[in-house]
C-alpha cells in the first residue's frame, strides 16, 4: 500500500501540482480503504513528500556528481557543460517512473513565495551546493551577488514542470539540449548598465 500511495501522489502531483492535491484524493487514487493511510504509512503530508524525495534524489545526486567529476577532470571550464551538469540529471526524470510528479514537486518547492536561500544551510555533500561553488568563478561577480545561479535553477525546474504538463511523453533529447542552451544563456547574460547602476556598482 505504501508504494501505491506514493505512485498515486506522483501521478496526481504531475497533473495538478502539489498544493492542489489533497491526502484524501491520494488515498482514493491508491485504492486505500483506510482514510488515514497516508498518515499511517508516511506520518502525514510532509512524510509523503520526503518519501518522494528519497525515491528520486539519490539518482539525481549521483548523476550530477558524476557529471561534475567529468567537468573537473576535463579542466576546460566550459560554461555550457557545467550548466548541463545541473539540467541533465533532472531532465532524465522525464523518463523515470514517477519522475513527472517529482519534477512538479521540485518546481512547486522552488517557486514558493516564502522560498529564501540561506547559504548557511548549504550542505557540502549535495550536488547542487558543489555545482553552485564550481560555477561561481565563471560568472560575473555581480551576477553571483544577484543570485543568477538560483534564477537558473528556478528556471530549469519551472520549465521541466511545464514540459511535464504539456508534453509528458516522447523524445526529450532536443528539449533537454535547448533547455541547457537557455540555462547557459541565463548564467552568461551580461548585466546591463542600468542593472549595475541600480545595484550601486
Amino acid at each position: 500500500m505504501r508504494g501505491d500511495l506514493l505512485r498515486a501522489a506522483e501521478t496526481l502531483f504531475a497533473r495538478h501540482g502539489v498544493d492542489a492535491v489533497s491526502l484524501r484524493e491520494i488515498t482514493a487514487a491508491a485504492g486505500a480503504t483506510n482514510a488515514s493511510a497516508v498518515q499511517y504509512h508516511f506520518g502525514g503530508r510532509s512524510g509523503l513528500l520526503r518519501a518522494l524525495h528519497a525515491k528520486h534524489d539519490p539518482a539525481v545526486e549521483q548523476r550530477r556528481h558524476d557529471l561534475l567529476d567529468r567537468w573537473e577532470e576535463a579542466g576546460d571550464r566550459d560554461l555550457r557543460s557545467i550548466a548541463a551538469a545541473y539540467v541533465r540529471p533532472l531532465a532524465e526524470r522525464l523518463d523515470a517512473p514517477g519522475g513527472h510528479g517529482y519534477l512538479q514537486l521540485l518546481a512547486d518547492e522552488v517557486n514558493r513565495p516564502d522560498m529564501v536561500y540561506d547559504p548557511a544551510n548549504d550542505d557540502p555533500s549535495k550536488s547542487t551546493t558543489r555545482w553552485r561553488y564550481l560555477i561561481a568563478p565563471l560568472l560575473d561577480p555581480e551576477a553571483v551577488r544577484l543570485h543568477r545561479r538560483f534564477v537558473a535553477m528556478q528556471f530549469t525546474l519551472t520549465d521541466l514542470a511545464r514540459r511535464v504538463r504539456n508534453r509528458p511523453e516522447g523524445d526529450h533529447a532536443r528539449y533537454t539540449s535547448h533547455l541547457i542552451d537557455l540555462v547557459t544563456a541565463v548564467l552568461a547574460a551580461p548585466l546591463s548598465s542600468e542593472t549595475r547602476r541600480l545595484t550601486g556598482r
